[in-house]
C-alpha cells in the first residue's frame, strides 16, 4: 500500500514465497514501475503500522506499506496554527458562553 498524496491510496495484491523479504514484495509489486521517483530511494516500511525494514521476512496475510516522509513535523505545524488563530481561537477555549471566563 502506498499514498502518493494526501487522501489517494494505491494497493496492489501480490503473492510471495514463504520466507520471502520485503524487498523482494516491493521489486514484484511493480510500485517501482507506478512511481519511477521511488527507485532508488530508502523507503520507509511498515506491516500494519509497525516499522520494518526492506530485509523483514513477510508473514502470510502482511500488508506492507510504503510511507512518504513529513514535510512538516506535526507538533510543530499544530503549535503554529494554534498561534495564528490565538488562544481562543482554538480547542476548548473556542467555545465560550456569552460573559464567561475562557476556558470555563
Amino acid at each position: 500500500m502506498y499514498s502518493p498524496a494526501p487522501r489517494q491510496v494505491r494497493e496492489w495484491c501480490i503473492d510471495v514465497p514463504d520466507g520471502a523479504r520485503a524487498a523482494l514484495a516491493l521489486e514484484s509489486s511493480g510500485i517501482f514501475e507506478a512511481f519511477p521517483q521511488l527507485h532508488g530511494q530508502s523507503l520507509l516500511l511498515g506491516v500494519w503500522g509497525q516499522p520494518v525494514d526492506e530485509q523483514h521476512i513477510l508473514q502470510p496475510g502482511d500488508r506492507l506499506e510504503v510511507y512518504r516522509r513529513l514535510l512538516v513535523e506535526p507538533k510543530l505545524s499544530r503549535r503554529e496554527r494554534f498561534r495564528r488563530q490565538g488562544s481562543k481561537g482554538a480547542g476548548l477555549f473556542s467555545g465560550v458562553r456569552a460573559g464567561g471566563k475562557a476556558g470555563y
